[in-house]
């Protein structure tokens, strides 16, 4: 048996690495802590508490390897040092994931690569999502990481379920609260020209509701009066509301044929796999990985260009094709492998650190 102290446990990229029946097989996963004071964010991985020094020294006999995926944006380099040192200290192999080469919550990216400049070298074992990833991996530190693909992130009835009957041909751009690898404009911009001269054809965007208040940190006024606006073009509609809990997002994205991602910046995307989950379509930019990480659609975006004319041609063809859908028996087959590879990755990282 492995035990292995997942950041974080309960994200549903790290619950979906097991086996689809639910059993861990030889790998078992320590739960994510919670805060004392019960802070934490639906799924409680967050904060994260196992990325503390203090956290591994008291508990580093309960686990065999560490593991990383999601959680550490605010986390200053020399702190990563210090949790990478207290591993090292208690002969804990490290394994990461690199998820996001760029921090789609970060403006800048230089404090990201700072973080990474110190989890690359240090892991013991690195694994990624796409190949793309891995290449820049190893152009930028010389390291191998195991290419892995992404799991189900809809559970099976779900993935299952037949998708609702509509004619409407609903293409979706939901803007969040705008972080900061969000530029919709141009893009909602393009789209309303587009879905203007398709038959059957809307634009639905949805926006959270912070970003119209006052006392939030999403705060954004100029941004949330221009998103307004849209109203008052032919077939747009505006929803302004809080954030999805899973069960609306999964109806959310099941009521679209297609959904588009307005990134500037980024590497990979759980929301392209919850949508090939429920058989809507996605257009995602030609940033990042998104197009070799999931079969999709893509337009030429990214933070020095914009390109209003593959979009528009890209939405017009999956106006008259048909979306590919995940099947439970392909997504259950992935999780048996992903199971398998992530096994032999701890296995080796503990090799490694049985040497002498």
């Amino acid at each position: 048996m492995i035990r292995v102290a997942s950041v974080p446990e309960s994200h549903v990229y790290v619950r979906h690495l097991g086996e689809p029946d639910g059993g861990g097989g030889d790998v078992v996963r320590l739960a994510d802590p919670v805060p004392a004071d019960g802070r934490k964010v639906p799924g409680g991985w967050w904060p994260p508490l196992m990325l503390d020094p203090g956290w591994i020294s008291r508990h580093h006999r309960e686990f065999d390897v560490f593991h990383i995926h999601f959680g550490f944006d605010a986390i200053e380099p020399a702190d990563m040092k210090d949790i990478v040192h207290e591993l090292s200290a208690r002969g804990k192999p490290l394994v990461y994931t690199v998820h996001d080469l760029r921090n789609p919550h970060h403006p800048d990216a230089g404090p990201h690569l700072e973080v990474l400049d110190v989890l690359v070298p240090a892991a013991t074992e690195l694994a990624t999502l796409t190949e793309g990833a891995a290449a820049v991996i190893d152009a930028n530190w010389a390291r191998t990481a195991t290419v892995l693909a992404h799991p189900h992130v809809v559970e099976r009835p779900l993935v299952e379920r037949p998708r609702p009957d509509s004619d409407d041909f609903v293409v979706g751009v939901h803007v969040k609260s705008l972080r900061a690898n969000m530029d919709p404009f141009p893009v909602l911009d393009a789209l309303t020209r587009t879905v203007a001269a398709l038959r059957g054809a809307r634009l639905q965007i949805d926006v959270h509701d912070e970003i119209f208040r006052p006392d939030s940190y999403w705060y954004a006024p100029n941004a949330a009066a221009r998103l307004l606006r849209y109203r008052d073009a032919d077939r747009v509609d505006v929803r302004v509301h809080p954030y999805f809990t899973d069960a609306q997002l999964w109806k959310y994205l099941s009521s679209l044929s297609v959904s588009v991602l307005p990134y500037r910046f980024g590497t990979h995307s759980g929301w392209l796999e919850a949508c090939y989950d429920l058989g809507t379509a996605v257009v995602a930019p030609t940033c990042g990985f998104y197009a070799q990480q999931q079969d999709c659609a893509t337009f030429g975006f990214d933070e020095d260009s914009f390109d209003a004319a593959s979009l528009d041609r890209t939405v017009r063809t999956l106006h008259r094709s048909a979306t590919a859908r995940a099947t439970w028996h392909e997504r259950a087959t992935q999780r048996r492998l992903l199971a398998q590879a992530h096994h032999n990755l701890y296995e080796r990282a503990l090799s490694w650190r049985a040497l002498p």
